[in-house]
């Protein structure tokens, strides 16, 4: 079944990862053309190493307050409008025999949901989901674990839940902590909450302005999964480290790669290039002012770049 919302069959398809050594990747979405765009890349990907099935994880925020990716899906600006149609747009086109993405599975991820904010994402909007980011890093330590931990409780037996002890860093607007004993505390988090996933500081830092930004903590990484005994790692502002910097991380024990800043920009970026060349040399075209094409372009380049990540997680183990 291609679009996967049973805990049973997702962690059984987290569990597949870890045996190939692969990261699985979290690719989010704030438009119908990018959550194609993240369609088309898997697809093709698995056409070209032979795969049957591919599966990834499509994610968006709600009311992250840093940026709601679902209020950015229609003009109305309205959260669950878009975070719904993002969904059924999934089903549409992966979820049927006949659907033009049949090859590829989606695990539909809400990503930085707040207790208090995102209160409807993280109940009634749970069946459309596979997992869940529970956010509550704002939140003093023993609050975070106690709260975490109800969530859990109330609701580990149908999705897979991420958790996170702590603040990250945001560009521009808040640095992570990331001190002291962190091993330890994350040990202790991960007892007392039972969470399926740690979305660990690593030296990353979110909605990046740039590649090769960041010193990626691949040491950090390595003792986090030792002494958490699995693979349970999640990595967030992917977009700042260079394809180099990425090598290494499933060896290292991130088990899910969250990505979205970095393919949305150069996606813009190629597309308003071609667009600039359209003008130039066609400008009374109705095409050239006509948005298919631009989104068209975006498509493809944000493609493209997915594609390539996809084989840098070890994709390709599974052929």
């Amino acid at each position: 079944m291609p679009i996967i919302t049973k805990r049973q069959d997702s962690m059984r398809i987290v569990d597949s990862f870890r045996e190939k050594n692969v990261s699985m990747a979290i690719f989010c979405t704030a438009s119908n053309w990018n959550t194609e765009a993240i369609l088309m890349a898997a697809s093709r990907f698995a056409k070209k190493h032979g795969i049957e099935t591919l599966a990834l994880a499509v994610s968006m925020t709600c009311n992250y307050e840093y940026l709601s990716q679902a209020a950015r899906v229609t003009y109305s600006g309205d959260m669950k409008t878009g975070f719904i149609s993002v969904m059924k747009h999934l089903w549409q086109l992966c979820g049927e025999l006949d659907s033009p993405y049949a090859n590829v599975t989606v695990l539909p991820h809400l990503d930085h949901a707040d207790p208090s904010r995102d209160a409807w994402a993280l109940s009634e909007g749970l069946p459309y989901l596979a997992s869940v980011m529970f956010d509550a890093q704002k939140h003093q330590p023993d609050a975070n674990r106690a709260m975490t931990k109800e969530y859990v409780k109330s609701h580990g037996k149908d999705i897979l839940i991420e958790g996170i002890m702590e603040e990250l860093s945001v560009e521009g607007m808040h640095q992570g902590a990331g001190g002291g004993d962190y091993v330890g505390k994350a040990q202790r988090y991960c007892s007392e909450t039972g969470v399926d996933f740690l979305v660990a500081d690593l030296g990353t830092e979110q909605q990046s302005s740039g590649t090769g930004k960041c010193i990626y903590l691949g040491q950090r990484a390595r003792e986090l999964t030792s002494n958490l005994g699995k693979s349970m790692l999640v990595l967030h502002g992917t977009s700042c480290l260079t394809p180099e910097q990425m090598t290494t991380i499933a060896e290292d024990g991130v088990i899910r790669v969250n990505m979205w800043t970095r393919i949305a920009r150069e996606a813009g970026m190629f597309a308003a290039k071609r667009q600039c060349e359209r003008m130039e040399s066609a400008p009374e075209s109705f095409d050239t002012w006509e948005p298919c094409l631009y989104l068209r372009d975006a498509s493809e380049k944000a493609a493209e770049i997915m594609e390539e990540t996809l084989g840098i997680l070890g994709y390709a183990n599974f052929t």
